[in-house]
């Protein structure tokens, strides 16, 4: 009954949502019309505040009204023309007063760079390669479906309907720039942009040489050309480059070589002066304070909001027989790796614990329903380090509901600053890495102390989550969210980052300062023990 009463009044609640993020903006709108109207001396007057503030009143009764109705409804109408039509009826009486002309995407417009085909659409055209151990079939196959990959026809009922897919993670560049081409502050004019977008697929350029003996000219040729022709726009002068951003698809250290040798692994494009000035968003941040996280991708790539609530109803509702759960692969060849030490410990403990096993010729793991499957039947999910920090299977495991447990700070909760609670007691359990090399430590006895209160708000917490955590259909209609996804998530801190330094610059500040600079403690915090 409660489930269906939700649906009933989701509508209702998605639209009143989205109205009322409208309304924030057009507040700010009417206040700056108000300022301006102040600096013309002959309305200082006691009479005409009193005009301004019935005014103000006025027109947000009737907006409530007119809103309730259409929601109801289902109407649509345009808040800005209304407002417009009440606010310049008023100032329309007086020819010398400007009128307000209301910005709905005010401090959030976009301009996107128009790049050659070479730096972006011809990069996917030849992406006829694979992956070494991470996929099976041709790159190609994956960039299809704005970048989501081959949709997922029969789960065996592990998915819940048509929006999965077989997304790789390392599509992310495709998948955002598919995404930005739906973004509703667009703009074609770079002038009153407050942020510059480079659909530079960075990832899938380098791609094909980073396994082999390469020469160096391979790897970093085209992303000094790309620098050169970003560097060329008349944009690039407003702040030079601090206005621009663009996404890797790979871990940003992959695009930090720091050793100049024919085979060295990697490409040297974020040494370069110019993309120094630019802030890059990717699947894992590196110690540079230009270099940021954005969650990878997974599978659900929903085309309406009531698919995320019903599958977040349904994670509520499922049942979960395992404590714990591991999917991966041990790491022999570094000694540092607790991989098999929780490898070891899930099989010593196979009533409580589900081991996938992901080594080569085993299980294949990139089959998003083996790993949602595994998730969705256990209460917590081990996210040891792999080859880096960070692994997508992180973001599989919140979006099962399962209740991840870290053993890095640098894993989740200082990389995915934009996207994931602050308290990360809320949503996850933190195991030092040093404990497991203590003989006696045993996973299983440190999960099994939390209560069952304490798992269920830490289950709904990361329930909670999951509309952050996913990159939705871009032909999803981007008015009736409840909340944002991941992509939005990111826009909205691209933009606070870069007004930031436009700020500084403003004041006489050098924005350089903090910018880009190499923090060895980003990935460390003091409260985390």
């Amino acid at each position: 009954m409660i489930q269906e009463l939700k649906k009933l009044l989701l509508p209702l609640q998605l639209c009143l949502h989205t109205t009322f993020r409208e309304l924030l903006s057009l507040s700010a709108a009417l206040v700056e019309a108000r300022q301006d109207q102040m600096e013309k001396p002959f309305i200082r007057n006691y009479g005409s505040q009193l005009r301004f503030v019935f005014l103000v009143i006025v027109v947000f009764w009737i907006l409530l009204l007119r809103i309730y109705y259409s929601c109801v409804t289902g109407s649509k109408f345009d808040i800005k023309l209304l407002v417009n039509s009440y606010v310049n009826a008023y100032l329309g009486n007086n020819n010398n007063i400007t009128k307000v002309n209301l910005d709905l995407c005010l401090g959030r417009h976009i301009y996107i760079h128009d790049l050659p085909s070479r730096f972006n659409e011809d990069v996917v055209k030849n992406c006829n390669f694979t992956v070494p151990g991470t996929n099976k079939f041709p790159l190609c196959k994956y960039a299809e479906n704005s970048g989501y990959g081959p949709q997922i026809e029969n789960s065996s009922r592990i998915l819940s309907n048509k929006s999965w897919f077989a997304t790789n993670q390392f599509l992310l560049e495709v998948i955002f720039h598919n995404r930005m081409k739906t973004y509703e502050c667009l703009t074609n004019d770079s002038s009153i942009a407050s942020a510059i977008f480079v659909p530079y697929y960075l990832c899938l350029d380098i791609m094909p040489y980073l396994w082999g003996n390469f020469d160096l000219s391979m790897k970093d040729s085209p992303g000094l050309n790309l620098l050169k022709w970003v560097a060329e726009r008349p944009e690039w002068k407003r702040m030079w480059g601090r206005d621009h951003f663009l996404i890797g698809g790979r871990i940003a250290t992959d695009f930090r070589r720091e050793i100049d040798r024919r085979g060295a692994w990697g490409s040297k494009f974020r040494f370069f002066p110019e993309s120094n000035n630019i802030t890059m968003l990717s699947i894992e941040a590196s110690p540079w304070n230009n270099d940021l996280a954005i969650p990878y991708p997974t599978s659900f790539h929903p085309s309406e909001d009531s698919e995320v609530v019903e599958w977040q109803d349904r994670m509520r509702r499922q049942e979960r027989p395992y404590l714990f759960s591991f999917s991966g692969a041990p790491r022999p060849s570094m000694k540092t790796s607790i991989r098999s030490i929780l490898i070891d410990q899930c099989q010593a403990s196979s009533s409580t614990c589900k081991l996938l096993d992901c080594r080569e010729g085993v299980t294949n793991c990139d089959n998003p329903i083996h790993v949602m499957k595994l998730y969705q039947s256990s209460i917590f999910c081990l996210q040891p380090p792999g080859d880096s920090l960070t692994r997508r299977s992180a973001f599989e495991s919140i979006l099962s509901g399962c209740i991840p447990v870290f053993f890095h700070p640098g894993s989740a909760y200082m990389q995915y600053t934009w996207h994931l609670t602050k308290n990360y007691t809320k949503y996850s359990v933190f195991i030092p890495e040093k404990n497991l090399w203590v003989r006696e430590f045993r996973v299983n006895k440190t999960l099994i102390k939390f209560s069952k209160e304490e798992v269920a708000a830490m289950r709904e917490e990361v329930i909670r989550l999951i509309p952050g955590i996913i990159y939705s259909d871009p032909r999803r209609v981007r008015k009736d969210e409840i909340l944002g996804d991941a992509f939005d998530l990111a826009v909205k801190g691209i933009l606070e980052r870069i007004e930031k330094f436009r700020s500084a610059i403003r004041e006489g500040k050098d924005p350089s300062i903090g910018f880009a600079e190499r923090n060895n403690s980003k990935f460390k915090d003091a409260n985390i023990v």
